[in-house]
């Protein structure tokens, strides 16, 4: 993430008192004093600026919030900023290279024609991306395992079909199978 990306302190609207938090994010350390009420989502759009991040159902259903906690796929929608403290966080914008490339993941979905109108796609990236570096390599990529990895995301426009498609041609990248 670059220096310019990031916002001063978002303005707080609560009466609640202020809670410093500490994180990484996207390998930039980031300290903020924030209301226990805030959620990770909000954090990260309003107060880091990275809008990247959709927040749709806000339950935690519909998987387009998704960033990865310490290695591991959440809900920013279901989780406060406070929670997050001390943990190292990646959002969509971590995933293209400084070079401007794109990562595997990516470039399959781009190639793939995974999305349509784009609004699940930062949800599916991180969710797909966590289970991928997790499992490094042993995991089902049948279709139907795939399906079931997906399980986790909603998309309205898609039919899912060019996902399955591009999790298969991007794990076949990131792995260096045939």
């Amino acid at each position: 993430m670059k220096k310019s990306q990031i916002r001063p302190d978002y303005p707080e609207r609560s009466d609640d008192p202020l809670h410093e938090v500490n994180m990484e994010v996207n390998g930039e350390l980031i300290t903020r004093n924030v209301s226990p009420r805030i959620l990770l989502a909000d954090f990260i759009r309003h107060h880091l600026g990275l809008t990247g991040t959709h927040v749709g159902c806000e339950h935690g259903v519909c998987g387009c919030c998704t960033v990865i906690i310490d290695g591991r796929a959440a809900r920013s929608c279901l989780t406060f900023a406070v929670q997050a403290d001390g943990s190292k966080i990646r959002t969509v914008e971590s995933l293209a290279q400084d070079d401007g490339s794109l990562h595997p993941l990516q470039e399959a979905f781009k190639e793939s024609h995974a999305l349509q109108c784009g609004f699940c796609t930062p949800g599916f990236l991180m969710s797909i991306v966590s289970q991928l570096e997790e499992t490094e390599g042993e995991i089902d990529l049948s279709e139907d395992g795939i399906r079931v990895m997906l399980s986790g995301n909603l998309c309205r426009c898609t039919g899912y079909q060019n996902i399955v498609k591009a999790v298969q041609s991007a794990a076949k990248r990131m792995y260096k199978t045939n």
